[in-house]
Order: C-alpha cells, then sequence, then structure tokens
C-alpha cells in the first residue's frame, strides 16, 4: 500500500481478550474452546445489534469497529452483562471473563482490517481493564460522559508503548455512581475568598447517598463526618470543616467553585450505597489547581468493615497528600469509636438535631442519644454530645437548675474522655463548664487541650476564642475566632456572636456591630446579636439605634430579662455589671 493509497478514518474501537486464557486452556482446551466459541458467538450478535462489526476474531481476542461511541461503550456493557450471567451457571474455576477496552481513535483502513496508533491504544485499555470490566479512553469518555447512565472512575494518565503521550483512562462502573470529572475548569487562586493556607488543604464534600432509602442519608452523612474528624486530627494539613461542606450537600456543584469558595486546593468527593449487609463506596480526590485526579478507589465490603473502611480512606487522602504521619499522630486519627452501626447513625442525627440551635432541637437530640447510650454504653461521642446538650439547656433557659445542669455536662465530658482520651470536644465540654463556674485558667487549659489533639476543628478553635472572651481576654479571642471561621468559610451565627464580643470588649465598636449583622444574616431572630449590637450603639453614644436594637430583643423573646440574663453571664464581675448598666440604659429591664 503506497503513501497515495493510504486511507484513514475516525471510528470507535473495542478490543477484548480473555482474562486467565492460558490457565482455562491448560485445565481443559475442549472446554475453553467450546465456550470461548459460544461467547464470541454471543459477543458477535451483540456487536450487530449495536450497529458495529466485528474486524477480527484471532484466539482469545476480538477487534470490532462502530460508527458511535455510545454504541460501543453501550455495546460492551451488554456483553459483560450477559456474559456475567451466563458465568453464573459455570463452576468458578470454569468461567471466562474478558477485558474490554473502548477508544475513539484515528485508523488505517487496509481491506477489511483496521491498523494504527487508535487500535494500539484500544489493546491497551483493554489490558488495564478487570476481568469483566470495561476501560475506555479519554477520547471516549469526552463523548458518552452525559448520554449514558453510568458511573466512571478515573484512573490517571497511563503510557502507551510507542507513543509520546500518554493517555486518560476510566474505568466504566456499569451502574449509577461517581462520575468521573473530565476536563475539569481549574481554580484560581486569584480568585479564592480567602488565600491559600501554607500546607495542604481539603475540603470533604458530603458523601451522596446513592440507596434507594433516603434514610440512608445519616449513614453517608455519617461517613463523611468520620472523614473529616479525622483529617483534622493531622497538624500538617488545614481542613475545611463539616458545616461548610455540608452546605453543598444535594448541590450540582463545580470542584472549581468549591475549591474557590472555601479556600482550598484539594476536595474528596464520593458515594454509599447500603444493601443489607453490604456497603460500596466510591471516592476520588482531586487536585482543584491542575482538575488532576490524585487517587480514586471503589470499595465493596460488608457493613460490618464500615469504620476500618473509614479509617483506609483517610490514610489514603493523606498518603496521595505526601503527609507523612507520627505513631501517635496515626494513633489519635483511628479513635476509640463504635461497632454499632445505629448507634453510630444515631449520633449523627443527633449531632443535626444539636446544629439547629433550638430548643427543640435539643431536646429531641437528648432523647435520640439516650436511646444510642444503650445500643452502645462505651460509645464516646454519645456522652460528649449529652453533656453539650446539657450546657446549651442552660443557655436556652430550659433548666430548672442551671448548677445541676452544669454538674451533669462535667460528669458525662468526664465519662467521655474516660472511655477515649482523643475525644477532644469533651475537654472543650470541660472548659466551658470551667468557665462558666468562673475558673477561667482551668477553663482556658481544658480548651487548649482541645485544640491540641485536633488542631483543624474550627469547633474547638472557636471554643478555646469564645472562653477567652469569658475570662475578659478578649482581644486574644480575636485571632482564634477568626482562625475558626477561616476553617469553616459558612458558619454558624454563634461564630460572629462571639467575634462580636471580643471586638466589644475591646473597645471595636464598629467592628462589633459588624459582626452583629453578619450573625443576623445567618439567623435574623438571633437575640445575642442584638444585645451586642445593643451595647456598641450605647458605647458609642448613639441611643436612638441602641433602643431600636433593644426592641428587636424583646420581639425575639419577650420575658427577656435583665436579672436573668445577668445570672448566666461567664464574664467577671465587672465586665458583667457593665453589660447590664448599658442594657438598662438602651430601655431594657
Amino acid at each position: 500500500m503506497t503513501t497515495q493509497e493510504v486511507k484513514r478514518k475516525l471510528t470507535a474501537i473495542l478490543n477484548a481478550d480473555v482474562k486467565g486464557y492460558s490457565r482455562l486452556m491448560g485445565e481443559d482446551e475442549v472446554g475453553t474452546i467450546r465456550t470461548l466459541t459460544i461467547y464470541k458467538e454471543v459477543m458477535a450478535n451483540l456487536i450487530q445489534q449495536h450497529h458495529g462489526r466485528v474486524v477480527d476474531a484471532p484466539g482469545d481476542n476480538l477487534l470490532a469497529e462502530f460508527a458511535s461511541v455510545v454504541d460501543a461503550v453501550q455495546c460492551a456493557v451488554e456483553v459483560q452483562k450477559e456474559l456475567k450471567a451466563r458465568n453464573a451457571e459455570l463452576p468458578e474455576n470454569r468461567r471466562m471473563e474478558f477485558r474490554i477496552g473502548v477508544n475513539l481513535g484515528d485508523v488505517i483502513e487496509d481491506g477489511e482490517q483496521i491498523l494504527g496508533d487508535g487500535v494500539n491504544i484500544t489493546a491497551r485499555l483493554e489490558s488495564l481493564s478487570e476481568a469483566g470490566g470495561i476501560c475506555i479512553s479519554g477520547t471516549a469518555f469526552d463523548q458518552v460522559e452525559n448520554k449514558l447512565g453510568l458511573g466512571y472512575k478515573y484512573l490517571g494518565e497511563q503510557p502507551v508503548k510507542n507513543m509520546a503521550k500518554p493517555v486518560r483512562v476510566y474505568r466504566v462502573l456499569m451502574e449509577p455512581g461517581v462520575v468521573a470529572r473530565r476536563g475539569l475548569e481549574v481554580a484560581s487562586k486569584e480568585k479564592m475568598a480567602f488565600p491559600l493556607p501554607d500546607k495542604p488543604s481539603i475540603a470533604v464534600l458530603p458523601f451522596v447517598n446513592m440507596s434507594d432509602d433516603p434514610k440512608q442519608e445519616f449513614f453517608s452523612d455519617g461517613m463523611t463526618e468520620s472523614i473529616i474528624t479525622a483529617l483534622s486530627k493531622v497538624p500538617r494539613l488545614f481542613v475545611i470543616a463539616r458545616n461548610s461542606t455540608f452546605t453543598y450537600k444535594g448541590k450540582p456543584v463545580k470542584i472549581k467553585q468549591v475549591s474557590e469558595d472555601l479556600g482550598v486546593r484539594y476536595v474528596l468527593e464520593g458515594s454509599v450505597q447500603r444493601s443489607a449487609d453490604r456497603v460500596r463506596i466510591t471516592a476520588q480526590l482531586i487536585d482543584a489547581l491542575s482538575g488532576h485526579h490524585l487517587w480514586a478507589e471503589r470499595y465493596d465490603r460488608e457493613l460490618r468493615d464500615i469504620f476500618a473502611l473509614q479509617d483506609e480512606i483517610t490514610m489514603k487522602v493523606i498518603t496521595a497528600l505526601q503527609v507523612e504521619l507520627t505513631a501517635g499522630e496515626m494513633a489519635s486519627m483511628i479513635a476509640k469509636g463504635t461497632k454499632n452501626i445505629d448507634a453510630f447513625i444515631k449520633y449523627v442525627q443527633a449531632y443535626e438535631l444539636i446544629n439547629r440551635q433550638t430548643k427543640e432541637g435539643n431536646a429531641q437530640a437528648k432523647k435520640i442519644l439516650e436511646e444510642a447510650v444503650a445500643l452502645d454504653p462505651e460509645y464516646s461521642r454519645l456522652y460528649m454530645g449529652l453533656a453539650g446538650i446539657h450546657i446549651y439547656d442552660v443557655w436556652y433557659g430550659t433548666t430548672e437548675s442551671p448548677d445541676q445542669s452544669l454538674a451533669r455536662a462535667f460528669g458525662l465530658a468526664q465519662k467521655a474522655i474516660s472511655l477515649d482520651d482523643s475525644n477532644a470536644a469533651a475537654y472543650s465540654i470541660l472548659g466551658q463548664v470551667y468557665a462558666m463556674k468562673r475558673q477561667y485558667d482551668r477553663a482556658i487549659a481544658e480548651c487548649e487541650r482541645a485544640v491540641s489533639l485536633d488542631p483543624n476543628s474550627a469547633e474547638n478553635i472557636f471554643w478555646l476564642g469564645m472562653v477567652l472572651n469569658w475570662a475578659g481576654r478578649a482581644e486574644e479571642a480575636i485571632p482564634y475566632i477568626q482562625n475558626a471561621i477561616r476553617l469553616n468559610p459558612f458558619p454558624p451565627a454563634v461564630y460572629f456572636v462571639q467575634l462580636a464580643v471580643s471586638y466589644r470588649d475591646s473597645e471595636q465598636y464598629e467592628k462589633a456591630i459588624e459582626a452583629s449583622k453578619k450573625a443576623l444574616q445567618r439567623e435574623p431572630n438571633n437575640q445575642f446579636a442584638y444585645i451586642h449590637m445593643t451595647i456598641s450603639y450605647i458605647r458609642l453614644g448613639l441611643e436612638k439605634e441602641a433602643r431600636a436594637a433593644a426592641a428587636e430583643i424583646l420581639r425575639i423573646n419577650p420575658k427577656f430579662s435583665l436579672e436573668r440574663y445577668a445570672k448566666i453571664l461567664p464574664f467577671p464581675q465587672p465586665l458583667v455589671d457593665r453589660i447590664i448598666e448599658d442594657l438598662r440604659k438602651a430601655g431594657l429591664k
């Protein structure tokens, strides 16, 4: 064939061969050839049905071409499903499993044959496929990404013999799942809401619940939270808080947007599918600045292995980010949790209710946590959660005896620590109780212990800032609360409420008012934001604005009483006296 006679075309190519063919032939030549002949006939029929043609079929290999990549991939899926059904009827050692590769590429026509790089790439894809699986090239993926109800896992760029450039490769999952992203829009450092930290920064998006049962949302949410909690204990990582990443839950979101909104380089996403006593999890780690997938994996395990699997995924992420752990850090990451799935799910349900910051949510969470304790009395997080509920009872005014509630919170936090001394939040709760009893040095020491155990926890850093506020050390509190907001860029209102306290008590009243307004944007009926705003207006000599803010306090809480409010304030007495006097100037009683 001369150069002038060369005829080229763009075509979709399918290549298949048998995994372990030599072993099958060695054990039973006649039976293997019989099965191979039947399976090739099945494949040829399906290829014809999908508008393709068989180009060649030597030995255990089959090469076909299609005018459409969609047809080629659909055909490959149907082939694997049909052969899987037929293999189920055979003894395990006689099953014949094909590996399939699909590529869209340029080929040379030579009569009925096709030759060239397009065919070579397809053969490489087939060799990367699992038995019974399908791998496709980036060019094929570009065509089918949004056209078929399939999942795809990105396997990275793979070298091909005698080719200068590697080829993007995707595994077809053959059921809905985490769809690999091609040609990701890369994030821009200049467009980030916050400067990138000087260490690897990551946001873990809520794992998608792929189960038919909506109740499994708590299971997938718990999986996400556990990974965030474990990662946050690594000092050389910067981990965005759960509250912020969960704002993307249930929304179609681009990795670029997440990166720029939260000021992080890496994003972890995944899905969870629970069925009876099995769980299937997919996860992938993406570098938003390059658009590359650093790591991707699919797990199919028994449900009882779920907690070990959470640790495994966490370690894979840390390894991919090239962060080295000390033995102590490794031990603290793998917290002493529970092996009871139902207790774990109840903890997640209660956490959701506590985060609503309402009296009703607090009461419901208490009931659920008590049920969980009955299921697993050794689960540390349950006691930590109950301790926090008793503190909220004091703030919400839903306890007949604040002193008894604080004592109960203290005892429960100590119980949590006795079961798991790496439970950082439990130390923060001890700190809050000490602060509310005005034992400030002890309070700060406990909160500092919590931050040392969990250095990326926005909550623990926030609580340390709050306790410093209560101790009358407002200027010291500001950087802690600002750091907590950086780790949790979409924080609850209370973060800005406490930032307002810091600014108010360090005589930065305009900033205190601004922080109060930010709290009210998140929670329009937050009486504490209006309280700090009222005081700041009074100290600026703006009595009219102060009285307007005070009127909002009474609208939200008609029973507001200066006497009762003074009793629950944890500040040193001179600060309390000044706060009450300023509120009285604004017309409150």
